[in-house]
């Protein structure tokens, strides 16, 4: 036991290494499946040569983006003390990271696609198999780097500010360390926020290309070999997606255990750790969230044609998160002393614990919630299949109204949420909880990244001419990847409320002002001006899926009227015309919303102060929040009321199929629910936290006082050391936390 307190620090980067050597070994068992004949290898080639080819393109720009920036955090570095010019280099470590996390999805999603449908030719259990280890290779993959990035980036500058220098815990050395923590976070966060505005741009481009002209118009399948933008299609399922989706939710991670990092170096206590248990714990959650997602990723499997895919990912996300909470437990009081005080907040480890559970019901009920609104056969999705049958507009009205009203019950858990984990340990309180929702990340992105793949199948069986019985085992393990794409999303925005809530409490905390006064007018104004961003924002990533996709029709239509023979299988489709404008205008569009997301906290809080700037966070987070939830289930119920209709449905007494009017009316509610869930509602989450993390590094920079609040609390750690206080009674605790 002596040995593990003296080097649990060390032993943390060992779990995001164990999470590497396993990604390798399932991604070498994914490789050596079969890839079916030569006219599925050479779709996959083109699909595989699109992608990669945007990643090019995509990191050529980000990479002078990256130069910029980090010459800035570098001379911002030496302007204060509490700051470091490391931080420029934590900031590319984190960039690198990210992009690394996209492309090993990438690479994967490419090679799992193709083999999943030689899969579905033998089963639909062997075809869950290939895509769902694909995914997992994303999910471990992703988990394992943060973990390992976050764990070795703070052993060493622990080692560097507080261990050589003689330095506090809950002083200006530790804040140093943790700042270039920031860094390695912001630069996570801004690739991911590019990449999921890029890709999201990218797919949904090609997506209502194909869907307008070759569905609608053309009256093709959408993965007709015939149309043009299949391809470009095809690719974006894997850069939006698949390297889009790693990025964000790596971001995600690194800044839910950043920000229970940085509380928990405001705690003030006594521990067998050197006083920096509350800033380990986290981490360590991490770690063993990420071995028990490893251990799940063995129960996802079915037997039968029969079976439920979605009762099989269920249990391995449920057993992921069982199992975490009780490692949590242990973890808890092994880790943890008795009796801990944040911001003259006292409470003790169980309450920790406590925390903990909160963020894991929250994040359970958040995927349940979404799960209704947007899964095929329940009302909701029912419902707007009812209304598709008067007519296009009444499908539209109807997914407006489901995601409107899908809001509703996701805000009243994260709410409780937010109450609940604060009653019981304060701001660390929400953190933990917000760390303890996303410890089964690893998991979470497993069930995520599959459907993108199981997509992929899909358009590579029917390209390929493939029995439809392929075509179905495919489209049943798209079917249910199109709910768990959408439940993840909810899952990832629940854990941005409650990280960024998190943030905002550091900031306050370093920039030294102890509350924000909404009586004041321009903390009114900043409010106003915050809860405007988010729409804004998605306006502008809307309007760039709407432009390329103009771009894209008249780029099909022109293929269609020019190049005879395309109809009858005679002529090829020039399929490298469409990539080509995906790829630019994703590039092109993406620059706007990002800068919004970096420049204006900047800008607010050198020009109005850190009171201010708190207004502005406080009306993102809410108005973002908020529009995420609404985007992203409105389009994933449009998207399974499409697909209802692919199955056959009911309206009325009558039965309705592809081609039928009502489907090309859901085909409209697809199309605009496209952007919705795929490009501007995902990207919501990531907005909010970037936003935070960019005013956490210039709080030192905008501060208005005495920015060490754990250092006044040098009085309450001698008193922590008296049996007395350590012997406080449950009623105590209550009448503290009243207090």
């Amino acid at each position: 036991m002596n040995f593990l307190q003296n080097n649990l620090i060390y032993a943390i980067p060992v779990f995001g290494l164990i999470g590497i050597v396993v990604m390798l070994v399932k991604s070498a068992w994914v490789t050596k499946q079969e890839v079916g004949d030569d006219k599925m290898n050479v779709l996959a080639g083109h699909i595989a040569d699109g992608a990669m080819a945007f990643l090019r393109a995509e990191w050529k720009v980000l990479t002078y983006f990256v130069i910029i920036a980090s010459i800035i955090l570098a001379y911002s570095g030496t302007l204060v003390e509490t700051s470091s010019c490391v931080i420029a280099i934590s900031f590319i470590i984190g960039a690198c990271t990210s992009a690394f996390a996209g492309y090993l999805g990438m690479r994967i999603a490419t090679k799992a696609n193709v083999r999943t449908t030689q899969a579905a030719r033998t089963s639909l259990a062997k075809a869950l198999s290939v895509s769902f280890t694909g995914g997992s290779v994303m999910g471990i993959g992703v988990a394992g780097l943060a973990v390992l990035g976050l764990g070795a980036l703070f052993m060493v500058f622990y080692q560097i500010y507080v261990v050589q220098t003689g330095g506090s815990v809950n002083g200006k050395e530790m804040e140093k360390a943790l700042e270039v923590l920031a860094g390695f976070s912001l630069g996570a966060e801004s690739i991911a926020l590019f990449a999921r505005v890029g890709g999201g741009i990218y797919t949904k481009a090609a997506d209502v290309g194909a869907d307008l002209v070759g569905k609608v118009e053309a009256g093709i399948p959408e993965d007709d070999v015939r149309n043009p933008a299949t391809i470009a299609d095809n690719v974006g399922d894997n850069v939006g997606d698949v390297a889009g989706m790693g990025a964000d939710l790596f971001g995600s991670y690194v800044a839910t255990i950043l920000a229970t990092m940085v509380l928990g170096r405001e705690i003030v206590s006594v521990d067998d750790f050197g006083g920096i248990a509350p800033i380990l714990l986290p981490m360590l959650i991490a770690g063993l969230g990420l071995i028990f997602s490893i251990i799940a990723t063995s129960f996802v499997r079915i037997d039968k044609e029969t079976d439920s895919v979605q009762r099989a990912l269920n249990m391995g996300n449920w057993s992921s998160i069982i199992m975490t909470a009780i490692a949590a437990f242990f973890a808890v009081q092994w880790l943890l002393p008795g009796v801990m005080t944040i911001r003259d907040f006292q409470f003790t480890k169980m309450d920790v614990f406590f925390s903990i559970m909160v963020g894991l019901v929250v994040g359970a009920l958040m995927s349940l919630i979404t799960e209704y609104y947007t899964a095929m056969g329940k009302r909701p999705v029912l419902s707007i299949i009812k209304q598709s049958s008067t007519g296009h507009a009444t499908n539209i009205i109807a997914g407006l109204a489901v995601g409107m009203e899908s809001t509703v019950l996701p805000i009243l858990v994260l709410a409780a949420g937010i109450y609940g984990s604060y009653y019981f340990a304060g701001l660390y309180g929400v953190a933990i909880a917000a760390a303890g929702m996303m410890a089964t990340t690893a998991m979470q992105l497993a069930i995520d990244a599959f459907g993108p793949i199981a997509d992929n199948a899909g358009g590579i069986a029917e390209m390929s001419g493939l029995p439809p019985q392929v075509r179905e085992r495919t489209d049943n393990l798209d079917a249910v990847g199109n709910t768990t794409a959408a439940t993840g999303k909810g899952f990832a925005i629940a854990s941005a409320a409650l990280t960024s809530l998190a943030l905002f409490a550091a900031f306050v905390g370093i920039a030294g002002i102890s509350h924000i006064d909404i009586y004041k007018a321009n903390v009114l104004a900043g409010l106003f001006v915050g809860g405007m961003i988010p729409f804004i924002f998605s306006a502008l990533c809307i309007s760039a899926v709407g432009r390329a996709a103009m771009d894209m029709v008249n780029e099909v239509r022109r293929q269609f009227r020019e190049i005879p023979g395309i109809m009858e299988y005679k002529a090829k489709p020039e399929y490298e015309k469409c990539v080509a404008i995906s790829t630019r205008a994703s590039i092109r569009e993406m620059m706007l919303p990002g800068g919004i997301a970096l420049l204006v906290p900047v800008i607010v809080g050198f020009s109005f102060g850190p009171e201010v700037l708190g207004g502005l966070l406080a009306g993102v987070t809410v108005s973002g929040v908020l529009m995420g939830m609404f985007q992203s289930n409105a389009g994933g119920a449009w998207d399974n009321a499409k697909k209802s209709f692919e199955k056959g449905v009911e309206i009325n007494g009558e039965m309705y199929y592809k081609k039928s009017e009502p489907h090309k009316a859901s085909v409209t509610g697809d199309t605009v629910g496209d952007p919705f869930k795929d490009t501007s509602g995902p990207s919501m989450n990531i907005l909010i936290k970037l936003m935070s993390i960019v005013s956490l590094i210039i709080a030192p920079h905008i501060s208005q006082g005495d920015t060490h609040v754990a250092n006044k609390g040098e009085q309450v750690k001698t008193e922590l050391t008296t049996p007395q206080v350590k012997a406080f009674s449950p009623t105590q605790v209550c009448c503290k936390k009243a207090l």
